[in-house]
């Protein structure tokens, strides 16, 4: 385990600092845990269910509070979940090769780099009536879900600005339902991954990696938006998840034979 912390110390710094600035706005931070570990190199198989468990590790603590301040709308939040359920098991269930997954992450990356860059106003403090249907809100969920378990992500990344550009509801509800949208979703593709025989996990590094994050989830609870607006958050995170994706772009794209 000493070997593993002074072997791997810059990835377990990066999850720590990684969770208390998304735990401070309420998110998981998937998107930044996928990236960090591409980035590292982490074995192509560990990547997904690694940064899936230090998302629920996470998010858990965002959900609980939600609940307890009684944010949670779950008349709206059942049809987004209801779909995402069976597809993030079957997305995360999929056995794909290690190009397919880099060019589906490094996808995934940009659009997230994307939205959150030129995202000028992610907590607006009004919100029109909602008018999304039950059908609409399940079949984003599903989509979403899917991409989400074949990724390693729990998908908050799209389905936030989904909700905000269709005013779905208030910013703070916009949040919880994320949250709560993240942790269905980082379960059940876990579940997914855990059902195939090729499933893979550094035990050792990834507890690490489990600790830190809950450590820098808690410190970012109690912190909340002292440290950095969502905005500055966004546009630091934008920089760094694009970086990344462009570089697995060039690996696996541009370079690949």
């Amino acid at each position: 385990m000493l070997d593993l912390l002074f072997t791997h110390w810059q990835i377990i710094i990066a999850f720590f600092v990684i969770a208390i600035l998304y735990s401070s706005v309420g998110f998981g931070g998937g998107s930044s845990y996928l990236a960090i570990l591409a980035l590292f190199g982490l074995a192509f198989g560990q990547i997904r269910a690694t940064a899936l468990l230090c998302n629920i590790m996470v998010v858990s603590s965002n959900v609980f509070l939600y609940y307890r301040q009684g944010i949670m709308d779950w008349k709206k939040l059942i049809p987004l979940v209801i779909l995402s359920i069976p597809l993030a098991f079957l997305g995360g269930f999929l056995k794909i090769s290690e190009t397919l997954f880099f060019v589906l992450l490094g996808c995934t990356l940009l659009f997230a780099a994307m939205s959150m860059w030129f995202s000028k106003s992610v907590h607006q403090e009004t919100y029109s009536e909602y008018s999304q249907t039950a059908t609409k809100s399940t079949a984003i969920g599903g989509i979403i879900g899917f991409i989400s378990g074949m990724v390693g992500i729990g998908g908050g990344i799209f389905l936030s600005p989904v909700l905000h550009l269709s005013f779905w509801d208030s910013p703070k509800k916009i949040a919880a339902a994320s949250s709560f949208f993240i942790l269905i979703n980082s379960i059940f593709g876990l579940l997914g991954q855990y059902s195939n025989p090729n499933f893979n996990v550094n035990w050792e590094l990834t507890t690490l990696l489990m600790i830190a994050v809950f450590v820098g989830g808690q410190i970012g609870h109690r912190l909340s938006n002292q440290l950095f607006s969502p905005i500055q958050l966004k546009k630091a995170t934008a920089v760094l998840i694009a970086f990344v994706s462009l570089r697995i772009f060039w690996k696996y794209i541009f370079l690949y034979p």
